[in-house]
């Protein structure tokens, strides 16, 4: 998620370098973490992305108990199992836990496409708000100071008040 704020965030800091000629820069800055803290649907998308990740905890829970019993009963019995009978359960336990890691991958993709979709209307709008105020305001250049890009500030402007205005926040 970070980064495709910061590509975002980058983006909107790049938009205003065509104008730079034509008028003397005007530089703002905004912490887009605390913007985004104060979007409306924020929680909401958070508790959903918390209840699709418990979902997918379950199962992974699930398959590594399935695993551990079989291991343990496959220990317990390997010294009385026929050579055709162990390899058999050997052969279980090893395509048990490669599911088990594929799983493992695949919910760490979906966890990721889950963030995207829940959280790109969020971040979009609050890029919107964010060009549609540098634009109103003349501004150059800005930098997202939730980021570390910025290191001092004499002569830009917070522009969190502008935005949050634009946002009904």
């Amino acid at each position: 998620m970070k980064k495709l704020i910061n590509i975002s965030f980058l983006v909107i800091f790049l938009f205003g370098a065509s104008s730079f000629a034509q008028q003397p820069a005007k530089f703002g800055h905004i912490n887009t973490n605390d913007l985004l803290q104060m979007m409306p649907g924020r929680d909401s998308a958070q508790v959903e992305l918390e209840n699709y990740a418990r979902e997918l905890e379950v199962t992974f829970v699930a398959m590594q108990n399935e695993f551990q019993t079989k291991y343990t009963e496959y220990l317990e019995k390997q010294a009385t199992l026929s050579d055709l009978i162990r390899q058999a359960r050997e052969r279980e336990l090893m395509s048990l836990q490669e599911r088990i890691q594929e799983f493992q991958e695949g919910a760490q993709q979906d966890m990721l496409q889950q963030e995207n979709k829940l959280l790109s209307p969020i971040i979009e709008k609050a890029r919107a708000a964010i060009s549609e105020v540098a634009k109103e305001n003349g501004y150059t250049y800005v930098f997202d100071s939730s980021m570390g890009f910025l290191l001092f500030t004499e002569n830009g402007d917070d522009i969190m008040p502008k935005v949050r205005q634009k946002l009904g926040l």
